[in-house]
């Protein structure tokens, strides 16, 4: 069971950067139309792509790995964003995902509770068997 939970950690960056690429490939996402909200877009999920990859490793130079390796896709993926119509280069998008990705690994590598929390396994209730009536 231990062996299934660590390769849903490798699965789960991958996933999460493959959604960024798809979005990336089209000349329109939705979002609200309010200015600077791609800022916070951005720096949120590459918080947790950062948190996905620093996952993997758990330990501080997986952390200075994880974020590193994010703010790389983060280059890569503006400049791929260069050849898509209607979609632009932009250093700030950059920025704000370096600086989710790094807000993201320092939380968990600084703070332990956050830190279980997240590496704490879901647990699925389950029905209690109805009492038989004794009489």
């Amino acid at each position: 069971m231990r062996f299934l939970f660590e390769r849903r950690k490798l699965l789960w960056p991958f996933v999460v950067a493959g959604l960024v690429v798809w979005a990336s490939n089209h000349s329109q996402v939705a979002s609200p139309d309010i200015h600077g909200s791609d800022k916070v877009a951005h720096f949120c999920v590459y918080g947790l792509l950062a948190t996905l990859v620093c996952r993997i490793g758990g330990t501080m130079r997986a952390a200075i790995w994880a974020l590193i390796v994010t703010s790389a896709f983060g280059a890569t993926d503006e400049w791929h964003q260069s050849f898509v119509p209607g979609r632009t280069c932009d250093v700030f998008d950059w920025l704000a995902d370096t600086s989710g990705a790094a807000l993201a690994v320092a939380l968990y590598v600084g703070w332990s509770a956050y830190r279980r929390l997240l590496e704490r396994p879901l647990q699925v209730k389950t029905a209690a068997a109805p009492v038989a009536d004794r009489a």
